[in-house]
């Protein structure tokens, strides 16, 4: 397979899609490179708030307009760290510019920033995320295990989490529903 990088996109799981942790979801990439890809999960909320979070970690919030916000199942991989999608990409720290517009972060300032009021816009929080190894996520798509579309952010930060997935196929012009689990190559 020719080499293909799918940051900025969305991985849509196929109706054939096994993994619990991956059936019916809809990833973020982040990065996809020749040492392999990591995204997040963006429509699996948890039974935890923005909230809940900044009472966890200590951060003290003037501004509680995003404490009703869901943090998410970002992916499998080191699920007691948080990742923080952002609009605008903005001067936080160690910030990974996804796209012109995007940002990827770990670091803490950024929620003690949005606990004050004088965060970004838009953000995603999730606990984990997704990744793969050099090649893998060839191989998968390969497999049929993934559609793939670019990623728009009105369905990563405006969209309730339930119509994300529903939205991304409609930017194939599918609907998930109608897809079949089974796949064949031509």
């Amino acid at each position: 397979m020719e080499t293909v990088n799918l940051t900025g996109h969305f991985l849509i799981a196929m109706p054939s899609m096994a993994d619990p942790h991956f059936a019916k979801s809809l990833t973020f990439i982040c990065e996809h490179n020749e040492q392999g890809a990591l995204g997040l999960v963006i429509n699996r909320p948890l039974d935890m708030t923005l909230q809940t979070l900044f009472e966890q970690l200590g951060i003290e919030r003037t501004e509680r307009s995003l404490d009703a916000l869901p943090v998410h199942f970002g992916g499998p991989v080191q699920t007691d760290r948080g990742f923080v999608l952002h609009q605008p990409i903005g001067q936080w720290q160690s910030t990974l510019p996804v796209n012109g517009s995007v940002g990827l972060m770990t670091s803490k300032d950024i929620l003690e920033a949005v606990g004050r009021g004088e965060g970004p816009r838009h953000l995603l929080v999730t606990l984990g995320y997704a990744g793969w190894a050099p090649g893998q996520l060839e191989h998968e798509l390969k497999q049929n295990a993934w559609l793939t579309v670019p990623a728009q952010t009105k369905i990563l930060f405006s969209m309730p989490f339930e119509s994300r997935l529903a939205a991304a196929m409609g930017l194939l012009g599918l609907d998930f529903a109608k897809l079949s689990g089974a796949a064949g190559h031509a």
